[in-house]
């Protein structure tokens, strides 16, 4: 069929030259439009395979595309869940830290209250001691000053009396 299409459209320019017009547009359209069917016999397949392969290609990077956009959206939920997660770990790594300052410092607190209390008691401790150590030495002044004074007579109530005012 395509066989007896062309013959004819070969055969076209004869028949249109042979009339006898007087203008030339007539063999003109009829070249052009035989131009036109040879063109398209030679080169529409050509042009249908590359206009289908360019669609094919066009598919499969939009295809690749969207996996890609698939792949990141779901990448972009598992970071959104490790920064929720990370913040209620940070949220508790601050709570857990806040009850350890806490707990320090009662423990500073407490230490520094029992270490007053030792320099207290350390504090009375040394100023019995010292008192003690005044009265043994203001006793045994005032004896070795009655003692050297052999011309004083005195009785224990009248010695004792004597010291205690010393002491006092």
């Amino acid at each position: 069929m395509k066989s007896k299409i062309i013959l004819f459209m070969m055969n076209l320019p004869v028949l249109a030259l042979a009339s006898e017009g007087g203008t030339d547009i007539v063999p003109r359209a009829i070249n052009f439009l035989i131009f036109a069917g040879i063109m398209y016999y030679l080169v529409a397949q050509h042009a249908k395979d590359f206009f289908i392969g360019r669609k094919d290609g066009i598919a499969q990077r939009l295809s690749s595309i969207q996996a890609k956009v698939k792949e990141s959206s779901l990448a972009k939920e598992k970071a959104q869940l490790k920064v929720e997660e990370a913040k209620a770990q940070a949220k508790s790594l601050v709570e857990t830290a806040k009850r350890e300052a806490e707990l320090i410092s009662e423990k500073l607190v407490n230490d520094t209250r029992v270490e007053i209390q030792n320099l207290e008691k350390a504090y009375t401790d040394k100023t019995q001691i010292q008192r003690r150590k005044l009265t043994r030495e203001v006793v045994e002044q005032i004896l070795n000053e009655v003692f050297v004074q052999t011309d004083m007579a005195l009785n224990k109530d009248e010695l004792v009396s004597v010291v205690m005012k010393k002491v006092a």
